[in-house]
């Protein structure tokens, strides 16, 4: 069985994004602010739309988000993490600050939830053509469990800073 991924925004580049994903065979659920896009998207590709990011994420084993900005991304975050299992992770690939990645770490380490901040690179003909560069930072564990994930809309997927575990160094 496939694993279940929820994507959330489906903007310019995170419709294509998620389109890559079922095309790989992942069992995907959509969510957009504008529930049309959502129902755009099962149109051209399948697989469900819901109504909220938690309802998304609820039973998930990837989370993965792109939108707009820090406000949007907090936003988000919050509504998924409240419907994420323990043991998922959370891909965010929105270009946000440091700030607002170090915040949903934590966040998401309170809930036992692993997290990958993933910026994108390679614009939305990258994003429609699955060719685009992706830019790690987290722990390395859920990087190689997320990284297949990534790989299915990406040329390049490199963790590039590690958090160290035990430690006080953060990415």
């Amino acid at each position: 069985m496939s694993a279940k991924v929820a994507f959330l925004g489906l903007g310019v580049m995170g419709f294509p994004m998620a389109g890559h994903l079922k095309a790989k065979g992942y069992d995907v659920t959509v969510y957009n602010r504008t529930a049309a896009k959502s129902e755009a998207w099962v149109q051209k590709h399948g697989g469900q739309a819901a109504a909220t990011p938690g309802e998304a994420a609820r039973g998930a084993d990837f989370v993965a988000m792109c939108v707009g900005n820090d406000r949007d991304l907090a936003e988000v975050s919050a509504a998924a993490l409240e419907g994420m299992k323990k043991g998922a992770v959370l891909i965010d690939h929105t270009t946000a600050s440091a700030d607002a990645a170090r915040r949903i770490h934590a966040q998401a380490r309170e809930r036992g939830i692993d997290f990958i901040d993933a910026p994108v690179s390679g614009g939305q003909a990258g994003a429609e053509n699955g060719k685009l560069t992706v830019m790690c930072g987290g722990d390395a564990a859920p990087f190689e469990r997320a990284k297949p994930v990534m790989d299915s809309y990406a040329k390049a997927v490199t963790l590039l800073v590690a958090r160290v575990p035990g430690s006080s160094r953060r990415w």
